[in-house]
């Protein structure tokens, strides 16, 4: 089964390499009639306070820009072209680039981005750009953002699942969707898929305020309902018992500590939306993950998402 057919892939100006373009690549591979489109959002204020020019010219000018991005563009998708791939391109002329790609997705019904990051030239980590968090935040599609490297056969995927909210109807479909599109990759590039999940310490206010208060029990019981929460995730997803990973503390030090010890080329998890003034938070505990990920992370928003973003 192939699982994206129509890629949006976020081309960065600032990079020699594109590392997003080769992952879409690397997915195509598995069927050629997988669509690629190559995205690039392209502004220049000055272009737009030349008073001196009129409407036309300014026009002119932005045509100009977009004609020869256009043509860069049309330079990275030759080679794959030529191997039979269908690629094609999409520049915009936009002051927020995340906008424009949202509103394209809107438009055109892709079912993935992949975006590259970008890896901080001395310390072993990932900077997330201010387009990054926007796109996580609204992006109304599974993203994945990616670095250099490729996906090796035989690599490991990490899902990271919370137990705690199994009565939670939207969190419980949102564990399910982040282990099915685990699956569904895992069948396509021939990886392991493993599950992680957290489980908290006994609450100190608790445990100062009520002196019958038994943390061994409380801990005891927590770890029995976390256990068993995940191992039924586990098997309904088919996950062999030994890529099971039940830690007690915080989820974004154990999410990413399991996925520096099993080495992790991907992690996927669920960004929870919540409506705010004109905008969409991720929740506080995925936010904390992702800054921690030095690995591919695919994002993936609760079922009945709707963007901040509308088309204009």
């Amino acid at each position: 089964m192939l699982k994206y057919r129509n890629i949006l892939v976020y081309i960065d100006p600032t990079q020699e390499e594109q590392p997003a373009l080769q992952r879409a690549i690397e997915i195509a591979e598995k069927d050629k009639n997988t669509k690629i489109t190559l995205f690039l959002s392209c502004y220049d204020l000055t272009y737009e306070m030349t008073s001196l020019s009129s409407m036309e010219e300014r026009q002119a000018m932005q045509s100009l820009v977009i004609r020869d991005n256009t043509e860069w563009l049309d330079t990275l998708a030759a080679p794959y072209r030529e191997q039979g791939h269908i690629i094609t391109c999409q520049v915009h002329w936009h002051n927020r680039p995340f906008q424009a790609a949202i509103q394209l997705i809107l438009k055109e019904g892709y079912d993935l981005l992949i975006k590259s990051t970008h890896p901080h030239p001395r310390l072993s980590a990932i900077l997330f750009t201010p387009t990054d968090w926007n796109l996580l935040r609204k992006c109304p599609i599974p993203l994945l953002l990616v670095k250099v490297k490729s996906w090796p056969e035989n690599g490991n995927i990490l899902c990271a699942v919370d137990c705690k909210s199994i009565e939670d109807p939207d969190h419980h479909n949102l564990n399910e969707s982040i282990l099915a599109e685990a699956n569904d990759i895992a069948e396509m590039v021939k990886s392991n898929v493993h599950v992680v999940n957290a489980y908290p310490s006994p609450p100190m206010n608790i445990m100062m305020e009520l002196p019958e208060f038994d943390p061994i029990h409380y801990e005891d019981g927590l770890k029995k309902f976390h256990h068993k929460t995940l191992n039924n995730y586990a098997n309904k997803y088919h996950i062999e018992t030994q890529n099971i990973h039940l830690h007690q503390g915080l989820p974004e030090d154990v999410i990413s500590d399991v996925a520096q010890e099993i080495k992790a080329e991907l992690v996927i998890l669920g960004t929870v939306g919540r409506s705010g003034i004109g905008l969409t938070l991720l929740g506080h505990t995925a936010e904390q993950v992702i800054d921690k990920l030095d690995s591919d992370l695919l994002a993936l928003k609760p079922a009945g998402f709707i963007s901040p973003i509308k088309l204009e």
